[in-house]
């Protein structure tokens, strides 16, 4: 009994909403690590900014919830990946998706951001780090999502082959 006959579609979703968690948790901790050595001035906790009062989310606690915010947001990014994107396995849909997903948050959800800078007054150092993470992002969950399509879809014609 091989691997397809234990791969369902609710696994693979399973594996996507891993994907997507794993994947904003990684990347806005990394995010946050940039933030500390003054490579970017956006930190994870503007996630919170519009929805929470008091200053503990300025403190370490915030960015840490922030993170794990990101993360959970994230599973919708990767299952939106998932229904619209998933046959394309290629590293440069990756790409292009985190660029797309870098212009919704700068341009079109910047108004929600009270902290959010608007993208002409964004220094260089944190123009070029956040384009850079959502970039590695986009590749992140856009290959790892395809990659697992692409061997569930290799599994099922090897076992269609071999009836």
């Amino acid at each position: 009994m091989g691997r397809q006959s234990r791969e369902s579609p609710s696994s693979f979703l399973g594996k996507v909403v891993t994907i997507g968690l794993v994947g904003g948790i990684f990347w806005s901790l990394l995010s946050y690590v940039s933030y500390i050595l003054n490579f970017t001035e956006i930190s994870p906790n503007l996630v919170l900014q519009p929805w929470l009062i008091g200053e503990w989310k300025n403190r370490v606690l915030g960015q840490f919830i922030g993170i794990l915010v990101i993360g959970i947001i994230s599973i919708g990014v990767a299952l939106m990946y998932y229904a619209l994107l998933k046959r394309f396995q290629s590293i440069w849909i990756g790409m292009i998706y985190g660029i797309v997903l870098w212009a919704i948050v700068f341009y079109v959800l910047n108004p929600i951001f009270p902290d959010l800078k608007t993208v002409g007054q964004l220094d260089m150092n944190t123009l070029i780090t956040t384009i850079c993470f959502y970039i590695l992002y986009g590749v992140f969950i856009g290959y790892s999502i395809s990659f697992e399509a692409n061997e569930i879809s290799r599994l099922k014609t090897e076992t269609a082959s071999n009836e």
